[in-house]
This record gives structure tokens, sequence and C-alpha cells, in this order.
């Protein structure tokens, strides 16, 4: 059942849960996603981030996307990740993605607000929701990301005139995660959560949820966030399964990467609480 996420998040943010956005890069990883949501009967965001474009076109990405989300009768919502201009959110939006995010993180603030807001009018205008980002998740690699960038932290002075002057939906923000695999697990600023979970009625996303730590992970869930995105763990236990096995068969293959996906997906739920979706 494809949806956008507002009320999801809504739910999720009342209830404290997180529901995993799942990043996908083809059929395989998307229809896995999908599966597992369907089986555990929750709800699931399913991103495809612009800077996978070199992958799936936005064309491919949003036909699959629409395929499996309205296949199953759970909610799935369609999410392009990470949209760096108007153009291209535009498009998605046309092509029916029902979620979009802009990420003006690096740009100066008003810049940012000006940006956020011209996309907020265009998606509110077909009923999609946004989400925007404030301070900035980094990347420890370019798997998310073309290119490598140090986090900054989101400032708490902002939030509340960003959210008010934009009028989005939901809001990403740097607590101390980053794009990729790290090394060792990271120390969120869960005081920084706090104070800024207070401060609005928006949900809160997290990016960089990968190799975070499910403890980490589990609180973030129950104190505040209300979206965590994963992508480098699908990647690296689909990768791992197919390391271990002495296969050549290429199906048997794809079959071993798509169970440890899901796998990982299974654990997630777990960890986020989303079961409580169903209460």
């Amino acid at each position: 059942m494809l949806v956008n996420s507002k009320d999801l998040l809504t739910s999720a943010k009342e209830n404290h849960f997180a529901i995993p956005a799942t990043n996908f890069i083809d059929l395989d990883s998307a229809r896995t996603f999908v599966s597992v949501a369907e089986r555990r009967q929750l709800p699931l965001i399913l991103p495809f981030a612009q800077s996978h474009q070199h992958i799936l076109s936005l064309e491919e990405a949003a036909a699959i996307g629409r395929l499996m989300a309205e296949s199953v009768q759970v909610p799935v919502v369609l999410h392009l990740d990470h949209g760096e201009d108007f153009q291209t959110i535009q498009q998605a939006i046309d092509l029916g993605f029902t979620s979009v995010m802009i990420d003006a993180s690096q740009k100066a603030f008003e810049e940012n607000i000006e940006i956020t807001r011209e996309v907020v009018a265009y998606a509110h205008s077909k009923g999609v929701t946004v989400e925007a980002e404030l301070g900035h998740v980094g990347a420890n690699d370019t798997s998310e990301s073309d290119q490598m960038t140090a986090s900054i932290y989101t400032e708490v002075e902002d939030v509340i005139e960003f959210v008010d002057q934009t009028n989005v939906d939901s809001l990403a923000i740097s607590i101390g995660t980053a794009h990729g695999i790290y090394k060792g697990t990271p120390k969120l600023n869960f005081e920084r959560l706090e104070e800024i979970h207070q401060l609005v009625t928006i949900p809160l996303v997290l990016h960089g949820g990968s190799s975070t730590g499910h403890a980490n992970l589990n609180r973030c869930a129950k104190s505040g966030i209300s979206k965590i995105n994963i992508y480098s763990d699908f990647i690296k236990a689909a990768m791992e399964a197919i390391n271990q096995a002495e296969l050549s068969d290429y199906i048997a293959l794809k079959g071993l990467a798509n169970h440890a996906m899901s796998e990982v997906l299974n654990t997630y739920y777990d960890v986020f609480n989303t079961e409580a979706y169903l209460k």
C-alpha cells in the first residue's frame, strides 16, 4: 500500500518507535525489504538516494518502488533520499514518489530555508511529504554520498526558526552519526536529541544508522527519533554472506544476499521497537 509518511511518522513519534528507512538500489533489495515488512505486518519507508542514479535511473527506481509498495497491504512510503536540487525532486514527485528529502544542509542557514520552502510548496500541492536536514550528517565513505564529509551537529537555537519558516513535515538532525561504516561504535549526543525533541512537534529523523550500535538506535527510537535510515549494513551483510559461501551459481548467490539483507531488517524492526505500531 503506497502512502506518504505523514501519519506513519506521527504515529511513531507518539508511540516511541522508529520506522526503518531501507535504501534500495535494485529490484532484489526493494522486494526483499517489502517482503519482510509484509511478513511482519509493519510499515516501511523505502528510499532511493539521488546519489545512486548511477545504479538505477530515477524512472526505474520509481517503477520498482511503486510496484513493490502496491503489491502489499502494509503501508510503504516511496521516498527520495538526499534530494540535492529542485529539478530532481520535482521529477521524483511527478514519477510517483510519495515523500521527498531536500538536503541543503551544507548550505548557509538562510539558503537552506529558502530551498526547503520551495520544495515544500511544490510537494504539498501534490500531497507529498517533505523531510529536510538541519546540521549535517557526514560521510565515512562514498557509498551513500558523492564525497566524504565531516558531521556538523544541529544547533538547537536554529530548529524552531527553520521548522516555522519552511513548514517541513519531518526533520533530519545530526547528533553524531555518519553515513557508511564506523570503525568502532559512535557516541551519540542524546542530550542534544532531547533538547530538540522537546522543541518541535514534527517527527525527527536519524541518518547514518548503519553500525551505530543496537543500544544507541533503540534509545534513539524511544527518545524521539521516528525514522532511521539504514543502507551500509545491508550491503555489508550481503557481501559477508557471499564471501562465506562456496557457491558458483549466480541465482543462489542472489538468494543468499537477499536472505542476509532480510535478516538485517528483521533485527532492526526489533531494535527500533517498530512493533509498537501494532499496539
